[in-house]
């Protein structure tokens, strides 16, 4: 994901046990390379309140073209 080359636009880690640690690592490798990534799908994980906070931080980003943000239940 921090690769300059990386045209990944699908991310579905949809039942993964993404935690809270798990949304601030995803969000630094993002944060290398978010102008491709339309669809994150984070959906029955356990993010947290700080790990949704800080994924809908870096969706204020202009770079971003994320279209679809996937979480909860």
């Amino acid at each position: 994901l921090k690769s300059p080359h990386c045209k990944l636009e699908t991310l579905s880690l949809s039942g993964c046990m993404i935690s809270e640690e798990g949304c601030t690592s995803l969000a630094s490798a993002l944060s290398f390379n978010p102008s491709h990534l339309r669809v994150l799908d984070l959906s029955y994980n356990h993010p947290g309140d700080s790990g949704v906070k800080l994924l809908s931080t870096l969706l204020e980003n202009p770079n971003w073209r994320l279209d679809t943000l996937r979480y909860g239940r």
